[in-house]
């Protein structure tokens, strides 16, 4: 039977591994997105408290489906050592906590430039860290994200087709796509369909520019979950909440169980069977 993965940027919950794992619990999700915990960045944390995250997520019956690293998500302007050395660091976590995946971003182009100036420096780090990660057999996912050469399909599309490698795939996230007046399902997932080896379940609304539950907003999430169902897709579904502006006097764990929930009830709609 078919079945996507439901995972969750859990440390919209809380920097405190455990209770990050209570809440998905709670929600029948076995899957965590690692991005920050105890207080520091995944790629921060050293051999000892990756053994110790990999134990208690043994323990538990959890996994982890990326690491989600901040790699690109510096002006392309910056020396490129210090990301080089970011990127061994986040092989070093996937392998660690048994996940081929890393997510990367497509780095911030000079403030009020035009984006074509960017575009051969970004070319040249993508390809170069697309390479690395063949070597190491790890997957980059891009997601698109705001301000960063990689905001557009098309260019998302640029770099996919640049560095032309099964070592570089797309986390399609949707609501940042609306963020940036794009509508995701008519205009950039037929672009990047070919790519797309993850999903990020994030909504927004095109006026007011804000994060809403999955089905809320612009995202066309009820589209997209059809359309992955016919594609056959198993692969992971993964809330990042964003809700602060949105549930702006709930809790923290709150936002992120109305999110999950929210996915939930249009995989149900959908008759999407998940795990």
């Amino acid at each position: 039977m078919l079945k996507a993965k439901i995972t969750c940027f859990a440390d919209e919950i809380s920097q405190d591994l455990e209770e990050q794992l209570d809440v998905l619990q709670q929600e029948g999700i076995s899957h965590i997105e690692l991005r920050n915990v105890w207080g520091k960045n995944v790629l921060a944390l050293d051999d000892g408290e990756l053994a110790a995250i990999r134990q208690t997520l043994d323990q538990r019956g959890f996994q982890v489906s990326s690491i989600a690293s901040p790699i690109g998500k510096y002006p392309v302007a910056d020396d490129f050592g210090p990301q080089l050395q970011s990127i061994q660091r986040a092989i070093q976590a996937a392998h660690a906590l048994g996940t081929p995946y890393i997510r990367i971003f497509s780095y911030h182009p000079p403030e009020n430039a035009n984006l074509d100036t960017s575009r051969d420096e970004v070319l040249r780090r993508m390809k170069q860290l697309t390479e690395i990660a063949e070597q190491n057999n790890v997957v980059l996912i891009l997601e698109n994200d705001n301000d960063l050469y990689g905001t557009t399909d098309d260019r998302c599309l640029e770099i996919l087709q640049h560095c032309a490698s099964d070592s570089l795939r797309m986390a399609f996230d949707p609501g940042n796509f609306v963020k940036n007046d794009i509508k995701p399902m008519q205009d950039a997932y037929p672009r990047l369909k070919a790519y797309t080896d993850y999903i990020h379940i994030k909504d927004a609304t095109f006026e007011p520019k804000q994060f809403v539950p999955a089905g809320a907003g612009d995202g066309e999430i009820d589209a997209l979950l059809l359309t992955l169902k016919e594609r056959g897709y198993d692969g992971f579904l993964s809330v990042e909440p964003h809700l602060q502006h949105y549930m702006p006097h709930a809790s923290n764990p709150k936002r992120v169980v109305t999110a999950v929930r929210a996915l939930k009830q249009l995989l149900e709609r959908a008759n999407y069977q998940w795990e």
